[in-house]
């Protein structure tokens, strides 16, 4: 295998682009994954495939760009063994990979790679088409949520092998446990990116659940760190203004202060509207912290099996949860040793390097033969 090449390519954001996310996380960890495996991988495009407000102009714009940069990598391209690409959906339709690959006569492979028929019809229907013909020409497609699953189940193209990669942090072993106390804690965590839509939904939800907890005598003195930052700033700054220094912002955080983010922290707090699963739950449980969220198909896929009120429970469902693991210590640190468990067995480097291994090493076999 050490002598194997792989074109790398994620169509929504390159791993070097310069604005954090999971989604650039993601991307630089996975290169990182296949390197550890023993391959040599090449970043095989940073061009940005991606149409966040269905503009069918600026589709045509990049799809015209896409077919420039397919003719340049035909041409250019080290030669390599197979493409594989990131998350190809009907906002980032992988235009490069199936193409280039058909074209050099190697695997395909796709890694977070979603089916919506429902965006056939609409603003994103040349987009949506794209992926789906992208997803169709993958020998392998490696899903990570169970939601994947199920519609590529129902789309699957052929004899194409589906297998589950679950979300993993890009180490090999848990970070140094906790220390715990007896006494009840009060400090709670929340982080996320700053942003409009689903992220500053997140934190209003959090907000509410607040609201909710100064009317409960029994939640005591609480705090919550907020680690994070983006163009919603102000936004959330006038979300949590009521509650004057009961909480504080930390800002956006480096690794190592993460970590002590982390290790300050008593609960982890984060609702996770519509998150396709969150790399912040991985890290938080990882540190032994128990975490309060909503039960949403993403975050089944990373969270530890326990109980997660219902979306339509609201803010009241979630302060209620808060309320009881900070005045349990017995029950919030049993959660946090199991939640760490739960992440060394199945969200760490080695497991996943093992999943991507095994259906990977079959297929260049196949194709070198």
């Amino acid at each position: 295998m050490s002598a194997s090449r792989i074109a790398f390519y994620a169509p929504m954001k390159a791993p070097t682009h310069p604005t954090p996310s999971g989604d650039r996380a993601m991307a630089q960890n996975l290169m990182e994954l296949l390197q550890l495996g023993g391959a040599e991988v090449i970043l095989a495009s940073e061009l940005r495939l991606y149409d966040k407000l269905g503009d069918p102009a600026h589709q045509q714009l990049l799809q015209r760009r896409a077919a420039d940069e397919v003719s340049r990598l035909v041409e250019e391209l080290p030669p390599v063994d197979a493409w594989v690409t990131y998350h190809n959906y009907y906002k980032a339709p992988d235009l490069l990979g199936p193409a280039v690959a058909e074209a050099r006569g190697i695997p395909y492979v796709q890694i977070e790679s979603t089916r919506a028929k429902k965006r056939l019809k609409g603003p994103w229907a040349a987009f949506a088409q794209a992926a789906h013909e992208a997803a169709d020409q993958a020998a392998v497609i490696f899903y990570l949520t169970d939601q994947d699953r199920q519609t590529l189940e129902r789309d699957r193209a052929g004899d194409q092998q589906l297998v589950h990669l679950r979300p993993f942090l890009p180490q090999d072993a848990l970070p140094p446990a906790r220390a715990e106390s007896d006494v009840a804690g009060r400090t709670l965590l929340a982080a996320g990116m700053m942003r409009p839509g689903d992220k500053l939904a997140s934190y209003a939800l959090i907000a509410e659940t607040l609201r909710h907890l100064e009317k409960t005598e029994r939640a005591g003195d609480w705090q919550l760190l907020i680690a994070g930052d983006g163009p919603a700033r102000s936004e959330v700054d006038a979300l949590m203004a009521p509650f004057g220094d009961r909480v504080r912002f930390l800002g956006q955080l480096g690794p190592e202060a993460m970590t002590d983010a982390y290790r300050a922290a008593d609960l982890f707090l984060w609702p996770g509207v519509n998150e396709a699963f969150g790399m912040v739950y991985l890290e938080a449980q990882s540190h032994g912290l128990p975490v309060v969220a909503q039960d949403r198909p993403g975050l089944r896929d990373v969270l530890l099996p326990g109980d997660y009120p219902a979306p339509d429970a609201g803010a009241r469902a979630l302060a209620a949860r808060v309320v009881h693991l900070l005045a349990d210590a017995s029950e919030r640190k049993d959660l946090g040793r199991r939640a760490r468990d739960h992440i060394a067995c199945h969200h760490l480097r080695p497991a996943a390097s093992a999943t991507l291994w095994a259906a990977l090493k079959p297929l260049f076999r196949e194709h070198s033969a």
